[in-house]
């Protein structure tokens, strides 16, 4: 983790490889087989339908506690982005449903959640934070409507924003762009292999996904992720830095 967090402080953003993800939680190719299940119980995005997307999804809302690395999970209430963020969006209220017992209940979770929030309280030194847990299927058919980030480049207004690549099927396409406000770009990726993580500091970065289409147009293809943010829960639960 040392490495990820060197190059969030240098560049603002880090690909960090399966083999990397799994030291650092601890597990193997069953837990992801186990938690990548809990895709198949996404439900339709009516906002991305608006715009001609298939997208699937559910969310969570978390108090992450970086004292005792504690998550404590939340009323859902509507989604908003803010300013600055994401400008399909802003001001907008979204209803979404919430994570499953099952989603919530996997190990998994919980340790990628204390992953990313120790990266989160090194680049900004907060007690507590608002984590939020966003995981999507992205649809695509010969027909269209594979784009995971119609809004384009964008930020989400959070401190450390993350996609976690679970699994993609038939999938062309996809590929992760991140760039610096003036619009240079610091990283091209397409992720294929799972347990792929990509890292980025939203403050200082901008990110999308283009599109993806089917390989063989017979059958649909799909990408699924997990998007989980860190944001500090209020300005007065920063920490000086000794």
């Amino acid at each position: 983790m040392t490495m990820a967090l060197r190059q969030l402080r240098e560049t603002g953003t880090y690909l960090m490889a399966p083999a990397e993800v799994n030291a650092c939680l601890g597990v193997g190719a069953a837990a992801w087989h186990l938690f990548g299940a809990h895709w198949d119980e996404l439900v339709r995005d009516p906002y991305a339908a608006e715009l001609g997307t298939q997208r699937l999804r559910r969310y969570g809302h978390y108090l992450y506690n970086s004292a005792d690395r504690t998550a404590e999970p939340m009323p859902l209430c509507a989604f908003v982005q803010p300013d600055g963020s994401n400008p399909l969006y802003v001001d907008r209220e979204r209803h979404f449903l919430g994570l499953t017992e099952g989603f919530m209940s996997d190990p998994m979770l919980r340790g990628l959640l204390v992953l990313l929030g120790e990266l989160a309280v090194e680049l900004d030194p907060c007690d507590e934070w608002h984590a939020q847990v966003t995981p999507f299927r992205v649809v695509a058919t010969a027909a269209g409507g594979g784009n995971p980030t119609p809004e384009g480049l964008h930020r989400d207004g959070v401190t450390l924003v993350s996609s976690l690549l679970i699994s993609r099927h038939n999938a062309v396409g996809g590929a992760s762009t991140v760039c610096d406000p003036e619009g240079f770009r610091l990283m091209e990726t397409t992720m294929h292999e799972p347990g792929t993580l990509l890292l980025g500091d939203d403050r200082r970065t901008l990110h999308g996904v283009s599109p993806i289409r089917p390989r063989d147009p017979d059958e649909p293809a799909w990408r699924d992720v997990l998007v989980l943010t860190f944001a500090p829960s209020s300005p007065s639960g920063r920490r000086q830095r000794r």
